[in-house]
């Protein structure tokens, strides 16, 4: 009783938070309509945060308050719903659930722990080289996410840790947040790692600046490979599994392995659907395909063999939550860009930094650029709508200009994973149940932190020193 009493006070501070901002005056520069949107959707925000509702719950409630008042039409608020790359996530789910089932993902969960198992720390480890090994060929966080998943997910089912009977945290959480954050350091790693990165780098050519594939490997080299030997580090330190050493694991996953014997016909299946897959995102550009095309061709290839079927289909909730909570934000966000909420914030920060050394200019804009991104659920669409006006403001105050566009595309990678809708790909792990939303805010905001400070930091020094 008491703890409900403690929710609903919380749930009753978020509407008031909620009304208060609505009805107060609305800023110079601002629409009402502009306003009353960041009103709802920092509320719901702050209700995941002090949580006084769920995700799900928060953002439903917010798609009813943003059209019966008229905030957005039924038309903008329900846009989210039929964007291909949040269906692409979805349909990531429902292939991971196929590799599992048909005793790929075990086999090569078995086949890592075999090699790295003696600790969970090196299998953090091994899961974000093996990210930043493949990350150059996938210039999509969700299509990546979407190889990794399956193989997080059978890792920690294969080492007794599941959902479903409450030990979540025996390691599954702990390697699902690592391979979670192991993605913000890829992406920034490679120039072809994500979207934005080539078309970030396409922008600043209207500044003079000339990014190239090697300048830019060369740059995030020295930070990215130290946030790569720090991050499973410092999350077994804050977040950590409450299996630590698992000494016996190699010779047990070798023991299965000789008992699960040869590649069943399911196996040869789903890994040939999965390579396939896998090669057709790589090239889709190029070919001209779309990826959640090749996903939902895949699933079909999955589902005609008899390894989903409509009963497993019928036992994935959780994708069907994502994809309303996501895609109800998606809109919002979209609309907080396209109704100048961004532009106008992005102004005043300009004038905040105006006469300032320039030291100070490029340390303030690129904080204020991570931490613009609790507003964003989209990290190229944060890069499309500020990239330009902080760097101009950057440039302006006597910045390296080249070192300005660096790490503010540096930082549209490093800092996804400050919210659970920070990035697609972040949505991915969190539907698989290991992870709760206020421990992505909480250890997400930690790794957003310490990636800040090597970026910023060590990256800075690093360019100095080469550029």
């Amino acid at each position: 009783m008491q703890q409900k009493n403690k929710i609903h006070l919380k749930q009753l501070l978020v509407l008031l938070f909620g009304l208060a901002l609505w009805f107060t005056p609305v800023p110079d520069g601002l629409t009402p309509q502009a306003w009353h949107l960041f009103a709802i959707f920092i509320s719901i925000i702050v209700a995941v945060i002090f949580e006084a509702a769920p995700i799900f719950t928060s953002s439903i409630i917010g798609l009813a308050a943003v059209v019966l008042t008229g905030t957005l039409t039924h038309k903008q608020a329900y846009s989210g719903f039929s964007e291909g790359f949040i269906l692409l996530i979805i349909v990531a789910f429902l292939i991971a659930r196929g590799v599992i089932k048909s005793g790929l993902g075990k086999r090569i969960a078995f086949l890592i722990i075999q090699k790295f198992g003696k600790s969970s720390l090196g299998l953090g480890y091994s899961i974000i080289a093996a990210d930043m090994f493949i990350a150059p060929a996938f210039p999509s966080n969700t299509a990546r996410s979407g190889v990794l998943y399956p193989i997080v997910n059978a890792l920690a089912a294969d080492s007794g840790s599941k959902v479903a009977d409450g030990t979540r945290k025996r390691i599954g959480a702990y390697l699902m947040m690592t391979s979670m954050a192991g993605i913000t350091i890829s992406s920034t790693m490679w120039l072809t790692a994500m979207a934005a990165n080539p078309a970030g780098a396409k922008m600043a050519q209207d500044f003079g600046v000339n990014i190239t594939y090697g300048s830019w490997a060369l740059a995030a080299s020295v930070p990215s490979l130290l946030a790569f030997l720090t991050i499973p580090w410092l999350l077994m330190k804050v977040f950590p599994p409450e299996l630590k050493e698992t000494p016996e694991a190699p010779k047990i996953a070798k023991a299965e392995l000789e008992k699960m014997g040869d590649m069943s016909r399911n196996e040869y299946i789903t890994a040939g659907t999965f390579l396939s897959m896998v090669t057709l995102w790589v090239f889709s550009s190029s070919l001209g395909l779309d990826k959640t095309a090749i996903a939902f061709l895949g699933l079909g290839v999955l589902m005609l063999s008899n390894i989903f079927t409509l009963e497993d289909l019928a036992n994935e909730g959780r994708a069907l939550g994502t994809l309303v909570w996501f895609a109800i934000l998606f809109s919002m966000s979209n609309y907080l860009n396209q109704f100048g909420f961004m532009t106008w914030l992005g102004g005043y920060i300009s004038v905040w930094v105006d006469g300032l050394s320039w030291p100070i200019v490029y340390v303030s804009l690129i904080v204020g650029y991570v931490l613009i991104h609790y507003f964003f659920v989209s990290q190229t669409a944060q890069m499309l709508a500020l990239f330009s006006v902080f760097l101009h403001v950057g440039i302006s105050a006597g910045v390296p200009p080249e070192m300005m566009a660096l790490m503010l595309l540096f930082a549209t990678n490093f800092n996804a994973i400050i919210t659970p809708q920070g990035s697609s790909a972040n949505v991915i792990y969190l539907g698989s149940g290991y992870l709760e939303s206020r421990e992505v805010y909480k250890y997400g905001g930690i790794i957003t932190l310490v990636n800040t400070v090597i970026y910023l930091g060590v990256g800075t020094a690093w360019m100095m020193l080469i550029l």
